[in-house]
C-alpha cells in the first residue's frame, strides 16, 4: 500500500506567502513596495517589541531597527504549521551586531536566534503577527548577561 500525502492549496498558499515575506522582506531588506504589498496597513504585532508603534509602519520600523543592528540580518525557515488562515513558523535568525539594536552598542558579535512566528493572512496579506524569540540566548550571544554556568 502506497501512503501519499497532499497539501491543501490554503496550506501551500500560507506557506508561500510566509517563506515570500522571508525572501522579499526580510532577507532582502525591503521595507518599501514588497512590504507594503505583503502587510496590511492596520497590520496588528500580537507580541510587540518594546517602543513598536501601531500598524504596517510599524513593523517597518522594528525591521529597520533590525536591519541597523544587523546588517546582515539573515532569517530562516525551518518547519511551518497551517490551520485556517494561520501559519506557525520555527525559525532562525543569524547576523552580526555591527550598530546599536533596542540601547545595546554594537559588539561585533555573531548570533544566531531562534523565534516562533505565528502569521494570520488575508488575501494574501499578513494581517496580524505573533512573535517569541529566544531573547535570553541573543544577550547571553551579545555578551549584555552572563551565560548560565553549568553544574
Amino acid at each position: 500500500m502506497v501512503t501519499t500525502t497532499t497539501t491543501r492549496p490554503v496550506d501551500a498558499d500560507l506557506k508561500t506567502l510566509a517563506q515570500r515575506f522571508t525572501d522579499d522582506v526580510i532577507n532582502a531588506q525591503d521595507l518599501g513596495s514588497t512590504l507594503t504589498e505583503m502587510v496590511v496597513e492596520d497590520f496588528v504585532e500580537q507580541n510587540p517589541l518594546p517602543g513598536q508603534g501601531p500598524g504596517r509602519a510599524g513593523l517597518a520600523d522594528v525591521l529597520a531597527g533590525m536591519f541597523a543592528g544587523f546588517p546582515d540580518l539573515h532569517w530562516t525557515l525551518h518547519d511551518t504549521l497551517t490551520e485556517g488562515d494561520r501559519i506557525m513558523t520555527l525559525s532562525t535568525w543569524t547576523g552580526t551586531h555591527r550598530g546599536g539594536f533596542m540601547g545595546i552598542p554594537p559588539t561585533g558579535r555573531r548570533v544566531a536566534v531562534e523565534a516562533w512566528t505565528i502569521d494570520r493572512y488575508r488575501d494574501g496579506q499578513l494581517t496580524e503577527s505573533r512573535i517569541i524569540m529566544d531573547v535570553a540566548g541573543l544577550l547571553i550571544q551579545l555578551g549584555v548577561i552572563p551565560a548560565p554556568t553549568g553544574a
